[in-house]
């Protein structure tokens, strides 16, 4: 197997749940830095446009959304596993939520006038500005909840974690699944970035000291690695056949049709390919780019829309 390579930025809060799975599986991993905000020229070469963070590459292979990603780490490395065969689906459903309702709530509470404060110390005004003007762009003007809804939302689902937290140490029992990751994510942006902020987390001490567990995970070995070297490597490698059952239809799209996949409800740039695989639970689209090469991009379908483009 080829390197896994995480494209990436230290502050992001999805690449951080992405970090502690690599760290929980005892994982060695290189680490591209990309910017916080567009244009991602190198990152948008891998991934033919989607521009969240983070993408996994392996090889030709680009993965994006990190739902896919931990299904992707556990397949290749299924010891210590983040879906436990007694709670598979409950877990999942929790890390949808968590990845959904409990970062929105937490994000709208971390970015009030005291948290932006602190993200942006020391960072000149047209920073903040073109920080705040992308996301504005990703949200493709969906309204923003208000910073105090939020602090009473995120307190609630507070409260929620710390009652599935009483007697064990972590969501479902003595060991971390994909929910505890993907519940963490927010909080540590909390912790960690907004630090003037993190009171909040003080009325649910098991909260706290669930965080401080996760955290002891820590993010396996890391290497530094290049935009252009990961660039290269996919130039140089070909994609990995897709394995198992390539083509369940709920779309009327045949495979080799040239179709177009976006999130469906924040961060909206479009990639656009050859349809070569849509499983029971990912697309694959094939693209060849001059930067690139040929390779595959994966997407869940759980998240994204699928089109088909008009000739």
């Amino acid at each position: 197997m080829s390197d896994l390579i995480l494209h990436h930025y230290p502050t992001s809060p999805f690449a951080e749940k992405v970090r502690l799975i690599l760290g929980y599986k005892q994982l060695a991993w290189k680490s591209v830095f990309i910017p916080m905000i567009m244009p991602k020229p190198d990152l948008t070469a891998l991934t033919g446009g989607y521009r969240k963070t983070p993408v996994l590459q392996i090889g030709a292979d680009i993965y994006c959304d990190t739902a896919l990603i931990c299904d992707v780490l556990d397949q290749i490395t299924p010891t210590p596993t983040l879906y436990p065969e007694a709670v598979k689906g409950t877990s999942r459903i929790v890390a949808q939520w968590a990845d959904s309702a409990l970062f929105t709530a937490s994000m709208a509470y971390n970015f009030q006038p005291a948290g932006v404060a602190q993200v942006f110390a020391g960072a000149p005004a047209e920073g903040v500005q073109a920080f705040v003007a992308d996301r504005a762009a990703m949200r493709s003007g969906a309204a923003r909840m208000s910073s105090t809804d939020a602090a009473a939302t995120y307190k609630s689902y507070l409260r929620r974690l710390a009652s599935m937290l009483h007697g064990q140490d972590f969501l479902f029992g003595a060991q971390p699944c994909v929910a505890d990751f993907a519940a963490y994510h927010p909080l540590w942006f909390t912790h960690e970035r907004t630090p003037d902020l993190s009171g909040i987390l003080d009325a649910t001490p098991e909260v706290i000291s669930w965080m401080g567990r996760m955290k002891a995970i820590g993010h396996g070995t890391p290497g530094p690695y290049s935009a252009e070297e990961a660039l290269q490597l996919a130039r140089g490698s070909s994609p990995a056949a897709v394995q198992g059952e390539v083509f369940q239809d709920e779309h009327g799209i045949a495979l080799g049709k040239q179709v177009v996949i976006a999130a469906d409800n924040f961060g909206l740039e479009p990639t656009e390919g050859e349809l070569i695989a849509a499983t029971r639970t990912r697309f694959t689209l094939r693209r060849t780019g001059e930067r690139s090469g040929t390779v595959h991009v994966h997407f869940p379908r759980v998240g994204f829309t699928l089109k088909k483009i008009s000739s």
